[in-house]
């Protein structure tokens, strides 16, 4: 395999702080690598120095393929808000189009509305400042897939996108041929597309062929190799400082390079490898007492103008519950939150009915998405004082005294989590925890959190978080519909996929018109046995809502082959790119209304 980019020398410091000097490291054609570092040791750095963004402090050299395409993903993407989708993406997209003849413009194009769609962005029209930070992330892989680059370089993919549109993306890349370099913090993501881990620790690169497993083994074995020897050069240490403690007399003379060596000796000596891991017994901080009363909800519905963001939930919450909270972007998963914490009022808008109890013993701790606001000067001990705590959680003995706005944003969210945890919650919430936090911080959290004396409930989009943490799911599916599915998310998403696969087994036995073919098996039997007795209404409706289902999964199909077809004008492309959308959602809800009557 032809070497895509050889790298050489590359330094970067920030005032006294170095990140890394002098690395050296080489990616082969279809090679897809995983940096992986702690939050503040320069990964984003490093990928703005390859992408030219950014230059070494040293010099060095930076050496892509000749001739190869090179895409950047930047954690921010830059957008002019008054564009429409579509508009934007091509406007941005002028360094891969401006060479293209009409013929190769239109199939570039068709590309973009395509990806757009399997992205669940249906409107190209919709203007950039009406979009979610989760949507304007998709269009930024949008624009970058649409370039089908030899080389993709990307910073942090996964943040702020829903499951679906991670799955997509895990699907899409596992499947290319492209070469890819990225720093990522999702771990299912990282060990179904990428096939090497490149770890940047203490300023030096390590790399690992392999999974995220085969990783954790090796890296393992080299800081046991490094603590042995550093227990060797100990050894030769306290042997060397019985000689430079000895009289002045028996020293002098001695050689200077022996008094040099000595130095350089007693700095390796005291470079051991100390592991970061969570010493529960001491660090643990229990929540406060929590009686049986902890939230009650009672038929309560929300809606903000002509949306529904929650319809007739009802649900009494135990205490030492783990909930996961999982959903598309914009489904009201965070409005939720905000409802049962008591944090909506009625002058901020919307319409709220029904009732929401909170316990008297109560005591809720709320990771927000946006952060929190830090005092300019404010340092990081100030902030949390609790050294142990710090250090236990990343926050090494010379970054205490540190202005918090010197952190990186990893660094600031890290601690801001330390302030939640500090307050002795009982009822703990975690809205996306893991953005922006790197491996071996997400580590140290799901082991604290496992400890934890208290109710949790996480949003996250991270599937390993969620599998590890939440007992059972609600799964908010749009239009305010919340199932409460009893499991974690690698068993919910099972679940969803046998059902899908059998869904498309009966499209299959169907025309386009929804008629059922002689002899097949939904011809000769019912979809599937009611586990209750139903109504002559209920079971009028779920005979309608087969047949429905029936035609709607047809139409589903037909429409899939013709946006895959290559063939349709860019008029009628983007009308059945809109159908679709359309068809997902009406989909979506006759197959919710179908569970609740066969349930």
């Amino acid at each position: 395999m032809p070497s895509y980019l050889q790298i050489e020398n590359i330094s970067k410091s920030y005032g006294p702080k170095v990140l890394f000097q002098g690395i050296d490291f080489n990616i082969n054609e279809g090679d897809k690598v995983a940096l992986i570092a702690p939050n503040g040791a320069g990964k984003t750095s490093l990928l703005r120095i390859l992408a030219g963004k950014d230059s070494s402090d040293s010099g060095g050299k930076i050496l892509f393929l000749k001739d190869i395409r090179i895409a950047f993903l930047e954690q921010e993407y830059a957008f002019d808000p008054q564009k429409s989708i579509f508009r934007q993406i091509m406007d941005a997209s002028a360094q891969w189009t401006e060479s293209l003849d009409p013929d190769h413009l239109w199939q570039y194009e068709l590309r973009v509305t395509q990806l757009l769609m399997q992205f669940g962005l249906t409107d190209p029209e919709k203007p950039m400042k009406d979009l979610s930070g989760g949507e304007v992330k998709r269009v930024a892989l949008t624009q970058m897939l649409a370039s089908e680059a030899d080389f993709y370089i990307m910073d942090e993919p996964t943040n702020h996108l829903d499951i679906d549109a991670i799955e997509f993306l895990e699907s899409h890349l596992k499947h290319s041929r492209c070469t890819l370099f990225m720093v990522t913090h999702d771990r299912y993501f990282l060990d179904r597309v990428c096939n090497t881990v490149m770890e940047l620790d203490r300023g030096n690169i390590y790399i690992y062929r392999g999974d995220y497993m085969n990783y954790l083994e090796k890296r393992q074995e080299r800081i046991e190799n490094y603590n042995a020897e550093t227990e060797r050069v100990r050894n030769l240490y306290r042997r060397e400082l019985e000689w430079m403690h000895a009289s002045p007399c028996a020293r002098t003379g001695k050689a200077k390079y022996r008094k040099q060596a000595f130095w350089d000796i007693k700095e390796r000596a005291d470079d051991s490898y100390v592991e970061k891991k969570v010493d529960l017994s001491e660090t643990q901080i229990k929540g406060t007492y929590l009686g049986n009363k902890v939230i009650n909800c009672r038929d309560v519905s929300f809606w903000w103008e002509d949306k529904c963001y929650l319809s007739h939930f009802s649900y009494n919450f135990q205490r030492y519950e783990r909930i996961g909270i999982v959903g598309r972007n914009a489904a009201g998963k965070t409005t939720f939150l905000n409802l049962i914490t008591g944090g909506w009022k009625p002058e901020m808008g919307g319409t709220l009915e029904g009732v929401i109890e909170l316990g008297e013993s109560l005591k809720i701790g709320y990771y927000h998405q946006s952060g929190m606001q830090f005092k300019p000067g404010q340092t990081v001990l100030e902030t949390v004082n609790d050294t142990h705590l710090l250090s236990r959680f990343l926050f090494t003995h010379d970054m205490l005294q540190n202005p918090v706005e010197r952190l990186s944003g990893g660094e600031r969210r890290r601690l801001y989590l330390l302030t939640i945890l500090l307050q002795q919650p009982n009822f703990l919430i975690l809205d996306e925890p893991t953005n922006d936090l790197d491996i071996v911080t997400l580590e140290i959290l799901e082991e604290y959190l496992m400890e934890y004396k208290g109710s949790l409930v996480i949003v996250s989009h991270d599937r390993h978080f969620l599998d590890r943490l939440a007992d059972h799911l609600f799964v908010f599916c749009g239009d305010g519909v919340v199932k409460d599915f009893v499991g974690n998310y690698t068993k919910y998403r099972s679940f969803i996929k046998d059902y899908e696969a059998a869904q498309k087994k009966m499209a299959d036995q169907v025309g386009h018109d929804g008629t059922v073919m002689p002899g097949s098996d939904r011809a000769s039997k019912p979809r599937t046995p009611s586990k209750r007795k139903l109504t002559w209404k209920e079971q009028q409706e779920l005979k309608a809502l087969e047949e429905a289902l029936l035609r709607l999964e047809a139409e589903k199909a037909h429409l899939e082959q013709k946006l895959s077809g290559g063939q349709l004008p860019m008029e009628q492309l983007q009308a059945a790119s809109a159908r679709y959308g359309t068809l997902k959602e009406e989909l979506d809800a006759a197959e919710i209304r179908w569970l609740e009557l066969s349930e």
